[in-house]
């Protein structure tokens, strides 16, 4: 293990179980280890379902729009 994978993980340790969990899941994805299928709160699943379909028609956001989407996290 690489010394800043473990200055990672250190990192991660000091973070609540529930937020460890999800990086340990997108870890896992990335690492070609899918684990488990995430589940999706019932009241999510319309937007889901709502987004795959937009995929399949290939109707995606312009690079303004994601760029206008990231900036609220500056905020």
């Amino acid at each position: 293990m690489t010394r800043l994978l473990e200055q990672a993980l250190e990192a991660v340790s000091r973070l609540s179980p529930e937020s460890q969990d999800e990086i340990a899941r997108a870890m896992l994805r990335l690492a070609g280890g899918e684990g488990e299928p995430e589940e999706i709160d019932a009241s999510h699943l319309p937007a889901v379902l709502e987004g795959i379909a937009q995929a399949k028609r290939r109707e995606f956001a312009s690079d303004a729009e994601v760029e206008a989407a990231f900036r609220r996290f500056d905020r």
